[in-house]
């Protein structure tokens, strides 16, 4: 099978601090082709700097967008900084219109530590992780070690242009104001991405986004359960199998669905009063799902068994409250009506996501206070 990939060298991006108009018209050029799928010559790992704001302007078409990516203003702190590539974004997934399959995208990397902080988007708090363009990096010696970041809160002296400033809202919308952004625009600056195209598992493995360990584990489970789906006979010894398989390769039970609240009854709120910075542990999954109906909600919030059950019996910090986001879909605001907190190194890996496996995106797990439980310090 042919991988029909087109692969941009970064020398040819290094070379635009002598000839950009040259090398951003080939760039534009090659990504505009739908029948290619261009793959970025960086891998998860390399040291890259992000060009300055100039530069980066003088790539973007008259809507702020390349390929129909957005660069936003909150990414504008970043720039003339060195960041380690946490994975290429070959692929990712479409949480707005749930097609149930995964998206592929054009010469797109993320960042290390390089997530959206809603400045320029009405304060939400999603912390989506940003799309990086290779026309807006360029290369970095290995040798030398990346800045610490401070916050990604653009200082007032850097003023944000008007082109960049426009593309945060949808035109003529004010009541209420909807909002654009890389999020809610995903779904026009990618293409289809079946789950059958092979070529999206080689590439996670020879991008360094994962191992082939892994790889080959995760595409294993997910070819067993799609097999118990729709098998026709013979159910009970192939989900055992498939249980005892998975419990084989990762050293847990598999996934259950079973919420515990009845039909009409409502699900039980708690509110902890969680404080960022503070030491929480993820409660079991049978404790948790005392807490969610048939549906595994809770108050209207949706606990992923798959994704986040492996988390539970963990500890981490709780890294900020959540009250409001961007609805991805409609642009619109929206009010969390209950608490909710995100934790540190706590978001889907994309190991169980039906279609999108190994979606590089890490989204952050949303989690009611029910979930979690604090843990105690020395003191007490």
């Amino acid at each position: 099978m042919s991988l029909n990939l087109k692969v941009l060298d970064p020398t040819e991006i290094q070379g635009a601090e002598e000839a950009p108009a040259a090398v951003d018209e080939r760039a534009v050029h090659s990504l505009n082709r739908s029948s290619s799928w261009t793959i970025p010559q960086f891998r998860a790992g390399d040291l890259v700097e992000v060009k300055g704001k100039e530069e980066i302007l003088a790539t973007l078409d008259e809507t702020g967008c390349i390929d129909g990516m957005p660069f936003m203003p909150e990414m504008l702190a970043f720039c003339g900084k060195q960041l380690v590539i946490d994975a290429v974004a070959h692929k990712t997934c479409d949480t707005a219109w749930e097609i149930g399959s995964g998206r592929r995208l054009n010469d797109t990397v993320h960042l290390r530590g390089s997530r959206c902080d809603g400045s320029a988007h009405g304060g939400c708090e999603a912390e989506c992780l940003l799309f990086w363009k290779s026309a807006w990096l360029k290369p970095v010696s290995q040798k030398r070690d990346p800045i610490q970041l401070a916050p990604a809160v653009p200082p007032e002296s850097v003023s944000v242009p008007a082109i960049l400033q426009r593309a945060t809202c949808v035109i003529g919308a004010t009541d209420p104001v909807l909002y654009s952004c890389q999020a809610t625009r995903l779904h026009e600056a990618t293409q289809p991405l079946p789950w059958w195209d092979v070529r999206q598992y080689f590439l996670d493995v020879v991008t360094g986004n994962r191992t082939l360990g892994h790889t080959l584990r995760v595409t294993i489970l997910a070819a067993l359960r799609a097999t118990l789906r729709k098998i026709p006979f013979g159910y009970r010894p192939f989900r055992f199998l498939t249980e005892a398989t998975h419990r084989m390769l990762t050293g847990r039970d598999a996934p259950r669905h079973n919420g515990q609240v009845p039909d009409g009854q409502r699900t039980p709120a708690t509110n902890l009063g969680l404080q960022q910075g503070e030491l929480v542990r993820i409660r079991s999954l049978t404790d948790i799902e005392r807490t969610l109906d048939k549906r595994s909600h809770n108050r209207g919030m949706a606990f992923d068994p798959n994704e986040m059950g492996p988390f539970c019996g963990r500890e981490a910090t709780v890294r900020r409250k959540v009250t409001k986001i961007i609805e991805e879909r409609t642009g619109k605001m929206l009010q969390m009506k209950g608490a909710c907190v995100v934790l540190n190194d706590v978001y889907c890996k994309s190991e169980y996501s039906r279609c999108r496996l190994n979606c590089p995106r890490a989204i952050y797990s949303y989690w009611r206070e029910a979930w979690l439980e604090r843990v105690p310090t020395a003191s007490e």
